[in-house]
C-alpha cells in the first residue's frame, strides 16, 4: 500500500482518482506538484504496471517483455493514498466511490480513468484459442512473446491480422503487428511463401487520410491483401479457421471462412462496466466528457481522461500526455472555485511502425486536423523515417518512465 490505509467504512479525501494506468498516474501526479496539501487517493487493484506501447515492439523482437512491466508501488505517486482493489459504483450524487469491500470514498472531486476493456468474447472461440494453433495478440503481455515466436517459426502459409470496429486503443497497432511480421519475413527472405491478409471492419487503412499513402508504400511492398468491411466473429483453433461476416456495399452480410497458420486478433473494446453501466456514460457507452475541458458533462465534480473517454480523440498514451496536465489544472480550478480551461483539441499520435527502423509518425487531433509536434524537415509525418524510429523505441519507453508517470510535464500547450 501506498500512502494511508483505512479500515473504517467511510473516507473522505479531496480527490478520488479511479485508475493506476498512464492516465490515472500522471493525473495524481499533476494534482500533487500542483497542491500538495489536497488529500488524493488512487483506486487500482492491479500489482503491475504496464507500457503498453511497447508490446507491439514485443511481439515484433525489438523488446523482451519484461521491459514494459513495473511493479505498481513503484511507479505510484508518494503522499497518495491508495486503496489496492476495484471501483464498485459510482454516486455521482452524493460524491461517493463504493469499493468492492463495501467501503465509500467520498469526494470533492473525481478522476474516472479505468482504461477500457478488451471484449475477447465477443468472438466466438477466441478466448480459448489465444495462445495455441497459431493464434494470438499483441494486445496482452503474455501474449506478445507468442506473437514473436510465431513470426519467428513461420516459413510459408497464411497470416491473418484482423481489426476491429472502433474505437480501440492505439488504432495502429493491428497493423503494426502485420508490418513488422512482414518486415521480418522480408529479411529472412520467406515473404514471398507467405500470403498476408489484413480484415478490417472498416473501410480505410487508417483514420488519418493524411497518412495513408505512405502506409500504401508498405502494404504494396509487402504484397499485403486488403480486406475491408469483414468483421471477425468466430476462431475455430483446432481447425485454424478464422469466421468472418462481409458487410457488402448493398447492406447485405455473407459469411466467409479463411484458414491460417497464423492469426493476429485485436479485440472488440468498451468502457468498464463500472461506466457503461452508470449515469456518467454516454449512449454508447463512454465516459461523457466536455470535448475541450474534459470535465463530465452533466457531473461538475467529475473529470476523466484516457481510453474510457468518450472525447473523439486516438486512444493512445500520446492523448494521455496532453490530457493529464489539462485534467489536473482544471481538478484544482474548480476545487478552488476558478474558470476552467478548454484548452484540449484531440491531440493524439500514433507511431507507425512500417518496419524495424521506420516508422511514419501521425499526429492529428479533433476532425483529423495534423497536429505535428517535430518540424517538419525532422519528420513531415506522412512519411517512414528513421529519426521517428528512434523516437518509438528508445526516447519514448524512458519519457514514458521517468517524465509522464514522474509527472514531468512536456510539450504541452
Amino acid at each position: 500500500m501506498t500512502g494511508r490505509t483505512h479500515q473504517v467504512r467511510e473516507v473522505h479525501h479531496d480527490v478520488v482518482v479511479i485508475g493506476g494506468g498512464t492516465a490515472g498516474i500522471a493525473i495524481a501526479q499533476g494534482l500533487r506538484q500542483r497542491e500538495a496539501q489536497f488529500d488524493t487517493a488512487i483506486i487500482e487493484p492491479a500489482d503491475d504496471h504496464y507500457y503498453q506501447p511497447g508490446w507491439t515492439l514485443v511481439g515484433g523482437g525489438v523488446f523482451e517483455a519484461e521491459k514494459t512491466r513495473k511493479t505498481m508501488e513503484a511507479v505510484l505517486p508518494s503522499g497518495v493514498t491508495r486503496y489496492a482493489q476495484a471501483a464498485a459504483a459510482i454516486d455521482p450524487d452524493r460524491g461517493m466511490v463504493q469499493l468492492g469491500d463495501g467501503r465509500m470514498l467520498y469526494y470533492r472531486a473525481l478522476v474516472v480513468a479505468p482504461g477500457l476493456e478488451l471484449d475477447w468474447e465477443a468472438i466466438d472461440g477466441l478466448a480459448g484459442a489465444l495462445g495455441n494453433h497459431g493464434v494470438t495478440s499483441n494486445y496482452r503481455f503474455d501474449l506478445a512473446p507468442y506473437t514473436w515466436s510465431l513470426v519467428q517459426e513461420l516459413h510459408q502459409g497464411r497470416a491473418l491480422f484482423t481489426q476491429p470496429a472502433m474505437p480501440i486503443k492505439c488504432a495502429g497497432a493491428p497493423q503494426k503487428a502485420m508490418y513488422l511480421a512482414c518486415d521480418h519475413w522480408r529479411r529472412q527472405g520467406k515473404l514471398h511463401n507467405i500470403s498476408v491478409q489484413f480484415h478490417n471492419v472498416g473501410g480505410a487503412l487508417f483514420g488519418g487520410p493524411a497518412y495513408i499513402p505512405a502506409l500504401m508504400e508498405y502494404v504494396e511492398r509487402y504484397g499485403i491483401h486488403l480486406a475491408f468491411y469483414q468483421q471477425l466473429v468466430a476462431v475455430d483453433g483446432e481447425r485454424r479457421q478464422a469466421h468472418f461476416v462481409i458487410h457488402d456495399a448493398d447492406g447485405r452480410q455473407r459469411e466467409h471462412v479463411e484458414s491460417f497458420d497464423m492469426l493476429h486478433v485485436v479485440p472488440p473494446q468498451r468502457a468498464p462496466a463500472l461506466v457503461r453501466d452508470s449515469r456518467l456514460a454516454n449512449d454508447a457507452g463512454w465516459l461523457d466528457l466536455h470535448p475541450n475541458s474534459l470535465q463530465h458533462q452533466n457531473h461538475p465534480a467529475i473529470f476523466g481522461a484516457g481510453d474510457v473517454s468518450a472525447t473523439p480523440n486516438a486512444k493512445t498514451a500520446a492523448a494521455v500526455r496532453v490530457q493529464a496536465p489539462i485534467v489536473a489544472d482544471n481538478v484544482v480550478a474548480y476545487l478552488q472555485g476558478r474558470p476552467l480551461s478548454p484548452r484540449y483539441q484531440g491531440y493524439g499520435a500514433c507511431p507507425l511502425t512500417v518496419a524495424n527502423g521506420r516508422v511514419v509518425l501521425a499526429e492529428f487531433g479533433y476532425g483529423g486536423e495534423l497536429m505535428p509536434t517535430l518540424p517538419g524537415w525532422l519528420n513531415d509525418g506522412q512519411r517512414a523515417t528513421a529519426l521517428a524510429w528512434q523516437l518509438k523505441a528508445h526516447l519514448m519507453p524512458a519519457m514514458y518512465w521517468q517524465m509522464m508517470l514522474k509527472g514531468r510535464e512536456w510539450m504541452v500547450s
